[in-house]
């Protein structure tokens, strides 16, 4: 019966292929007529990139920043109960929560990588295998992820948080238990979606779930009085509500008629090569996230820790907001260069990358621009103290610089995914993030008695490191190079004796 519903809709799935199919095609043979001017080839080109580029960057972004809006809201209405509150859910969020997001996450881009050049080789029929294989990996790995969340005030405790907010912060990291499974779906749709250029439901799906949230969240904080415990609760429940809505889309859709052919047996074949690229992708996303809670977590250990704690998640959640955008354009660039790659076309690949890196930056510096001009009333969204006010103030020109920053190295981690490079990207975070980037922020804020800013510094610094490696590593890839090793995946992940994965 699936068959036959499938070639009744193949002409119509075809027509759609074929229509971003043409446009890669036509892409690539601009480039490649050196008989046009030069200008005329990059204006043609650029305007041909931009519009692939947008239609996935801009309801991307969408996504991201709706579901990024719902953690955000969450941490506002748990300010609005008390300062403690608001310093619990921060640690809560990026002590505990972004680890598991982290993990999730990097392991769910393993899906990018494959589907994403499986989809621009036409070989559609794996798509929803690899979402299945990668499914089973993320539930089982959310298993175990359940007691972190579980030991969460242990484990604060041990890391030398205060016993009050450790304490407040476990009650809120309990109600983010159901959150983990939930991410175990999500990520795998998601990046199933985004590899064929399907992201625009995501993003209705998530918009109207932000609604319902904000809703739901009001009336447990104020109506229901259920605290931190409550506002938790609600976010996990909203996360469930947008991988229930995407999983009926794929269901219903003929957009993923030829994509996905039901549940496969398939699917539990060759886990343990699978992981390895999982694994792979989640050391490589998760050594940036985790970076960023360090900074959380060493604030902690300062004198005045709450109102550090307050000041700092505030601008960092400014920063995660503005990240998302530059998390939009990381996924397009992912989807733009693996597509590219499994279609044979290493100039079109390349090009993406210049014009989504540069697009990126540009947005980022425009908000850079404005956090410095409204810099002395952010904090006012949050919590209503003047102290708190004047101490994001004055790390909001650090803000603006990181902000900067983060136009451009979050678009090449997406090339990285894009190419199967995780491995590599890994072994650089490691480098720049945990021997440069930490030591020297602990040194700048404990013995240089800097603190925040201190801390703070020491991780830009690690930041910038990475990002100059990964532009220099960019500018020296041979594409050429990059769309046979796509191929050679693709040829290997193709085969019914799914050979063994060497990354």
């Amino acid at each position: 019966m699936a068959s036959s519903e499938n070639d009744v809709n193949q002409p119509f799935i075809e027509k759609s292929r074929a229509s971003d199919s043409e446009s890669s095609i036509e892409l690539e043979s601009v480039l490649l007529d050196h008989s046009l001017p030069r200008w005329n080839r990059l204006r043609q080109a650029t305007w041909i990139e931009m519009k692939l580029l947008f239609s996935l960057a801009a309801p991307a972004v969408m996504v991201y920043m709706i579901n990024y809006l719902m953690s955000m809201s969450t941490q506002i209405f748990s300010g609005h109960i008390g300062n403690l509150e608001l310093a619990a859910a921060s640690l809560g969020n990026t002590g505990i929560q972004i680890f598991v997001y982290g993990l999730m996450l990097g392991m769910g881009s393993a899906v990018e990588t494959l589907c994403g050049q499986a989809y621009g080789a036409r070989k559609y029929d794996m798509l929803g295998v690899y979402l299945q294989r990668s499914t089973i990996l993320l539930v089982l790995t959310g298993v175990l992820l359940t007691f972190v969340y579980v030991f969460s005030k242990p484990i604060l405790l041990f890391l030398g948080q205060s016993p009050e907010i450790a304490s407040a912060a476990a009650i809120f990291v309990y109600g983010l238990i159901p959150q983990i499974f939930a991410y175990a779906v999500n990520f795998p749709i998601q990046k199933f979606l985004q590899a064929q250029s399907i992201v625009a439901p995501s993003a209705y799906i998530s918009a109207a779930t932000l609604v319902l949230h904000l809703v739901m969240s009001w009336v447990a904080t104020y109506k229901l009085g259920l605290g931190l415990l409550g506002v938790s609760l609600v976010l996990s429940l909203s996360w469930w509500m947008i991988v229930i809505g995407q999983f009926v889309y794929i269901l219903k859709s003929e957009n993923c008629n030829t994509t996905w052919n039901g549940f496969s047996w398939k699917a539990f074949s060759g886990l343990p090569e699978f992981f390895k690229l999982s694994a792979a992708s989640a050391v490589m996303l998760c050594l940036e996230s985790w970076y960023f809670q360090i900074i959380v977590l060493l604030a902690g250990l300062l004198e005045n820790p709450e109102l550090t704690l307050d000041s700092l998640s505030i601008c960092m959640t400014i920063c995660g907001l503005v990240f998302m955008i530059s998390v939009g354009f990381n996924a397009a660039a992912s989807v733009r260069v693996s597509n590219e790659l499994g279609a044979g076309h290493p100039k079109s690949a390349s090009f993406s990358v210049r014009v989504v890196t540069t697009c990126s930056f540009i947005t980022s510096v425009i908000a850079a621009i404005l956090v410095l001009t409204f810099r002395d009333v952010l904090s006012y969204a949050f919590t209503g103290g003047e102290v708190v006010a004047e101490a994001v103030s004055d790390l909001c020109p650090l803000l603006a610089l990181t902000l900067a920053l983060n136009g451009i190295q979050p678009v090449l981690s997406g090339v990285a995914v894009g190419c199967g490079w995780q491995t590599f990207v890994a072994y650089v975070n490691v480098g720049c993030y945990y021997i440069v980037g930490v030591p020297l922020g602990a040194l700048l804020g404990f013995y240089f008695k800097l603190g925040a800013k201190g801390i703070w510094l020491g991780m830009m610094g690690g930041t910038v490191m990475q990002t100059v490696i990964l532009i220099w590593i960019t500018i020296r890839t041979d594409w050429n190079k990059e769309v046979e090793a796509a191929q050679g995946r693709l040829n290997k992940w193709g085969d019914k004796k799914e050979p063994e994965l060497k990354e």
